[in-house]
């Protein structure tokens, strides 16, 4: 190839190139602008509406009453953050614990699977507020009821996007492992825990909001009070005195720590995908 064709590819490349650099930038600010612009709006209009219809601050407070409230109450708020904070991230834990621990058991025995695995769903299919009632009864401690309900909310999504990916390995590879002498253990080690790891990780960012909502519904639901309580006993109390600004405060926060979770387990994903899953690889178009 001539030096005069190699020219006139470079300059057919490089205005190409120019054109992708200026889309991702542009795909990148609007990324995070465009969000931030609806919510602003979204918080004006908000407020427009309760000073143009005169709306009473204990039934619809104004956005700055309710970031005053949250400064104001923060001793309160914070504790109760904690505390549902407390919650949520044991609960994740363990759903981890046991979806992953349970996933490699229904992978290495058929028959364990097909013996638990219904119950598995039979767990997930149920309201927390139908169970709740029994785990009253047979559990004393309170923080192991709101434990209990909340790792039954967040654990089939880690149990099942695990098995799924256990079982998503490719037959040939298999093979391969088998015909070179590999153990269950190693094949399983070596495998199909990488190649599930991608599912696992979908599973941990379905279960992390879930175990959020899954301690403030247990919380509503068993009703409990006082210093060791979380965000859902600040909203009951709220509603019951009218404080409407506190109560907006503690929903602020609960849909923040979501947010936080979400972020975070989806950098987490990223980490550790980024260098050798397609999922996270950035292809050019």
């Amino acid at each position: 190839m001539s030096d005069t064709t190699l020219s006139e590819n470079q300059s057919l490349i490089d205005p190409l190139e120019v054109a992708r650099a200026r889309a991702r930038r542009r795909d990148n600010v609007l990324k995070y602008i465009l969000p931030l612009v609806i919510f602003a709006l979204a918080m004006v209009i908000w407020d427009r509406i309760c000073v143009w219809n005169e709306i009473p601050s204990y039934i619809l407070p104004r956005p700055s009453l309710v970031m005053e409230t949250m400064i104001k109450d923060w001793g309160i708020l914070s504790v109760a953050l904690v505390n549902t904070l407390k919650i949520t991230f044991l609960s994740l834990a363990l759903a981890v614990a046991g979806g992953v621990g349970l996933a490699v058991l229904f992978t290495v025995s058929r028959s364990i699977e097909m013996s638990l695995f219904p119950f598995a769903i039979i767990l997930q299919v149920t309201p927390i507020v139908a169970i709740f009632p029994l785990i009253n009864i047979y559990v004393d401690s309170q923080l192991t009821k709101l434990l209990l309900c909340a790792w039954i909310v967040a654990f089939f999504p880690v149990l099942s996007n695990t098995t799924l990916g256990l079982n998503s390995v490719d037959h040939n590879l298999r093979d391969l492992y088998r015909m070179y002498g590999a153990s269950r253990w190693q094949t399983l080690w070596h495998l199909q825990l990488p190649a599930a790891m991608p599912y696992f990780l979908g599973g941990l960012k379905i279960a992390g909001g879930l175990a959020l909502i899954g301690a403030v519904v247990a919380e509503f639901v068993a009703g409990s009070a006082g210093q060791s309580s979380g965000l859902a006993s600040r909203i009951i109390e709220a509603g019951y005195r009218l404080n409407a600004p506190r109560l907006f405060a503690a929903l602020l926060l609960i849909s923040l720590t979501g947010i936080v979770i979400f972020f975070a387990t989806s950098l987490t994903s990223h980490l550790i995908l980024r260098k050798w899953h397609e999922s996270a690889l950035k292809r050019e178009i």
